[in-house]
């Protein structure tokens, strides 16, 4: 499988390119791919990054032939150890970092391409994207974090539901529930998605970053908590070169040059 990525000016668009298969991928595919991932997130030339995908799959996730082989040799929970050893930690690298992330689901986003999917602070789709689970039907129980990210999108009993109906969810339905955050032509897709990733870039790094994890933070923390928290983020950012040149830009009434990392 094929990965390749474009430059945009700063914004890096990582495609999935094996269409034949549906975009999925194996232990070794992953293990490159979260390589990329890692050298891409710790450029000081990319600011911000767009996953997508070829053909008619973002990604449909494991090969399903890589679980017969397996099967076959009586390998299949090393099999999936080793794609999960990959797989999870890029998501949480993805997830968490202060460079902006955005999924433009092009088509079917299943099992651990449904994850990768999740893990974005946006999706964005064209009407041919597809969300499913697909664990069930071959006897296995979520993984790519789906069963975290999802319930905090769409809510948990909608959640419970998609899992246990093994259901595809289309693009309409997707949008109607948060999962999509826009639905756009499918020759306008990648375009968009990097649009909306390049405006996020703009913002200071440190009001990025704080916020996400803000946001995380607030799922366990009572509000005491939050508020400590909260407190002091604010506070480091007022020791920024940034704050100082958004106070700045604020008060001559021009916009702000923040930096980029």
């Amino acid at each position: 499988m094929t990965l390749r990525v474009d430059d945009r000016d700063g914004i890096a668009v990582l495609t999935l390119e094996n269409a034949e298969a549906m975009n999925s991928f194996d232990p070794d595919l992953l293990r490159e791919m979260r390589g990329l991932v890692t050298d891409l997130l710790e450029s000081p030339d990319v600011h911000g990054l767009v996953l997508t995908g070829s053909g008619r799959a973002f990604s449909a996730g494991a090969d399903v032939g890589g679980f017969r082989e397996a099967n076959e040799a009586g390998t299949t929970t090393d099999f999936i150890l080793a794609a999960t050893e990959h797989l999870h930690p890029m998501l949480w690298d993805l997830h968490g970092s202060h460079k902006p992330f955005v999924a433009a689901a092009n088509g079917v986003a299943a099992g651990g391409g449904l994850g990768l999917a999740l893990a974005a602070d946006a999706r964005v789709g064209s009407s041919a994207a597809r969300f499913a689970a697909g664990y069930f039907g071959i006897g296995a129980s979520p993984d790519g974090g789906s069963t975290w990210f999802l319930p905090r999108l769409i809510g948990f009993q909608r959640t419970k539901r998609f899992f246990l109906d093994n259901e595809v969810m289309d693009a309409e339905a997707a949008l109607g529930c948060g999962l999509l955050d826009e639905v756009v032509p499918a020759e306008e897709l990648v375009d968009r998605a990097v649009a909306l990733c390049r405006r996020w870039t703009d913002w200071a790094p440190h009001s990025v970053e704080s916020t996400k994890r803000l946001l995380e933070a607030s799922h366990h923390n009572d509000l005491v908590t939050q508020l400590d928290l909260e407190r002091g983020l604010i506070a480091a950012a007022g020791g920024t070169a940034d704050f100082r040149e958004g106070v700045a830009a604020f008060l001559e009434k021009r916009k702000p040059a923040f930096s980029k990392r």
